[in-house]
């Protein structure tokens, strides 16, 4: 399956904290502690992503009992989703370490 474009970061990093149950605090912790407080994800941005994903149905309610802290997990369509723009995103890292490769050489001085 593939998206008709790029996911934004935002949702990107939400989707990878979907591959285990998670609530919302714990996908913004988990956020957090991964790119060492780089990036953060308000509750207010975090829910309307989620109610997008659930919408896409790339995410669904795992564990609805308790309402102040929904689970959500990844369906198989949002990890074929992920995956896809995992592979993108390498390739996109690639581009940009050959080009940065590339103009180290060049940006050298000839003696």
């Amino acid at each position: 399956m593939k998206t008709a474009e790029q996911l934004t970061d935002s949702t990107f990093y939400i989707m990878a904290a979907l591959t285990k149950p998670r609530h919302g605090y714990a996908i913004m912790s988990l956020i957090e502690e991964t790119t060492k407080g780089t990036i953060t994800i308000g509750p207010a941005s975090m829910y309307t992503i989620i109610k997008k994903l659930l919408k896409q149905e790339w995410i669904y309610l795992y564990d609805g009992t308790d309402s102040r802290r929904k689970t959500y997990l990844l369906t198989e369509a949002g990890k074929a989703v992920l995956e896809e723009d995992v592979k993108l995103r390498k390739m996109m890292i690639q581009l940009a370490e050959n080009g940065l490769k590339e103009a180290g050489e060049w940006g050298k001085p000839s003696i």
